[in-house]
């Protein structure tokens, strides 16, 4: 064949190939045309919107979840900010729809979450776009999933998973006044804990598709408000004060502590106690309020803490972290902002055992927490700010081997020893209400028959006196002593001519700081509503100057 006779040919081919697929284009494009038209005939909308929500830090956002399908290649298209999580829910959207027996029609269908400048993580968008699209492809009614917030996640074969965050968002969806929530089955007893607000709990895609044509046939009312958590009474069944021996100077101290709500640290010789005492403090605080049970819940929901069957937390936290935590495990943040230490130990307490083992950058970071009760983190995707209004439980030996000064038993240097107790900054020192002197016990003590006090009756003491707070500071933004201002002290603190002649010796002899200064004048404050008195006398401000004294005599 020669060189004329191979273009002929192959032009040839060409066109016929070109004619062919021109033919089998306009075919495709009159089966879409005529879809389109079957839709609109049948007064099916190719739009549908459904309601769901982001959590960006503690707050809730809401994001409307819009689908749209249209002409043009079969596609799955997901816009709006999604994360690599998120952008997966197409893939397991058309998957779980195919094997439910739900076939889309072959159109490009659009994914927006709006609004497009937040970005949006985790699975529990797969329920709500599965919804949005359904709604968009004629299968649900979208006027039936108005006011309707949806989350949850989907596996491939149809069936709807948990997901961490379910309470805020249930919470955020009876603030914007939705007629009720969809949500995975297994999160139905976190949400229903919110009053007032209808939830209902789905296992798998059909029951959805039966959901929203009779909401009231799967409805299920505020069922799980009151739900009594025996684990966390057996909890605190388990230890008790009564089992302490000897210590009264660090009980009185620990109760000084939980009665206006002060930092404490606990010094001593090991095996004296002091990780006994820091473990019994949540056994003399006051039982949780609902309100606040339910905040703390609600840490708890977005961290992925809580037990499926018994959601509502009843007991104080008591976060323990270990020595080697980082300083992003204590205050929280991370690639998605959450919760840390500090706030789980919200409402609670965060017991630090051998403090100066801690890193130097770890510890720090608790100074602001400890002034403001809340922790702010900064990104470059925005500022977050979460709760930590806790009670900080320190415990630490005074030397290397534990046992300075008695310099019978202690082996270490001078420099060791100095070196040990400056890992603690004086700043975050002086964030500290209490420093109790923990020595060890003798024979008699530990061999002694009667209990100590036990803990009902130590908290009986502490609600008596906060009760008083909580009278005073009715009017003020603060309900304890321990988070009075520097104005509010001048107005709630008022001392006897007496009581402030020794407090000003004090702070000339002792050379103290304003900060350290406001600290006595607070725990004086709390020893005076103990005892019931209105005015601080000389004997409880000499009796907060002895628990900073402690300080003073080991690090000298």
């Amino acid at each position: 064949m020669g060189y004329n006779e191979f273009c002929i040919s192959f032009n040839h081919i060409f066109f016929t190939f070109i004619l062919f697929y021109s033919r089998d284009t306009l075919k495709w494009q009159s089966r879409f045309a005529y879809g389109e038209e079957l839709y609109l005939q049948k007064g099916i909308r190719l739009f549908a919107s459904v309601l769901s929500a982001a959590i960006s830090g503690m707050e809730v956002c809401p994001v409307q979840v819009e689908a749209d399908v249209s002409s043009g290649l079969p596609c799955f298209t997901m816009v709006g900010f999604p994360s690599t999580q998120v952008k997966e829910a197409q893939d397991r959207v058309r998957t779980a729809l195919k094997n439910n027996g739900i076939s889309l029609p072959p159109k490009k269908v659009t994914v927006n979450l709006a609004p497009a400048d937040l970005r949006k993580e985790g699975a529990g968008f797969d329920l709500p776009v599965a919804a949005a699209v359904l709604a968009a492809s004629g299968f649900i009614e979208p006027q039936l999933l108005r006011n309707v917030m949806v989350v949850g996640e989907l596996s491939l074969n149809g069936e709807v998973r948990s997901v961490s965050g379910v309470l805020p968002r249930v919470i955020r969806a009876r603030e914007l006044g939705c007629r009720y929530c969809i949500i995975p089955f297994e999160n139905l007893a976190e949400g229903a804990l919110v009053k007032d607000m209808k939830v209902v709990g789905v296992q798998n895609i059909k029951e959805v598709l039966k959901l929203v044509s009779d909401p009231d046939a799967f409805g299920k009312e505020n069922q799980f408000s009151e739900v009594n958590s025996e684990e966390n009474q057996v909890e605190e069944s388990l230890v008790d004060f009564g089992e302490i021996c000897g210590q009264e100077s660090a009980r009185r101290a620990a109760e000084i502590a939980v009665s206006g709500f002060h930092n404490i640290l606990f010094i001593g010789p090991p095996g004296t106690g002091k990780t006994m005492l820091a473990k019994r403090i949540p056994t003399i605080m006051p039982s949780l309020t609902f309100e606040e049970s339910l905040e703390l819940t609600k840490i708890y929901s977005i961290a992925g803490l809580l037990s499926p069957k018994r959601p509502l937390i009843k007991a104080r936290p008591f976060r323990s972290p270990h020595h080697t935590s980082s300083s992003a495990a204590l205050a929280g943040g991370g690639r998605i902002p959450g919760p840390g230490e500090v706030t789980l130990a919200h409402r609670g307490v965060l017991f630090l055992d051998e403090m100066p083992e801690f890193a130097r950058g770890s510890l720090e970071v608790l100074r602001q927490p400890l002034e403001d009760k809340q922790i702010q983190l900064s990104r470059a995707s925005g500022t977050y700010v979460f709760p930590a209004g806790f009670i900080l439980v320190a415990a630490m030996n005074p030397c290397p081997c534990g046992y300075y000064p008695d310099m019978n038993k202690c082996r270490c240097t001078p420099g060791e020893v100095s070196h040990y107790l400056h890992k603690l900054s004086q700043p975050l020192l002086e964030r500290i209400d209490l420093c109790a002197d923990v020595p060890p016990v003798n024979f008699s003590q530990i061999s002694e028959e009667k209990p100590g006090e036990s803990s009902a009756l130590i908290r009986k003491r502490v609600e008596k006196a906060r009760k008083i707070q909580q009278k005073r500071y009715q009017n003020e933004k603060i309900c304890f002593n321990g988070e009075l201002s520097g104005k509010q002290i001048r107005k709630y603190c008022v001392l006897t001519e007496n009581a402030l002649q020794v407090a000003k010796n004090a702070f000339e002899l002792m050379e103290l700081s304003a900060r350290s200064y406001h600290r006595i004048l607070k725990v004086s404050r709390t020893i005076a509503d103990m005892e019931g008195e209105e005015l601080i006398h000389t004997r409880h401000v000499a009796e907060a100057l002895t628990y900073k004294a402690f300080d003073k005599k080991y690090r000298s």
